[in-house]
């Protein structure tokens, strides 16, 4: 299934980014 590893991976990614945005800039949420 590596698409689903693919997919798996992207989300992890957009999840840590998405993390470190709020930590940074809490102001934009």
């Amino acid at each position: 299934m590596i698409v689903f590893e693919i997919i798996a991976a992207a989300l992890a990614v957009a999840a840590v980014i998405y993390l470190v945005v709020a930590l940074v800039a809490p102001e934009k949420f």
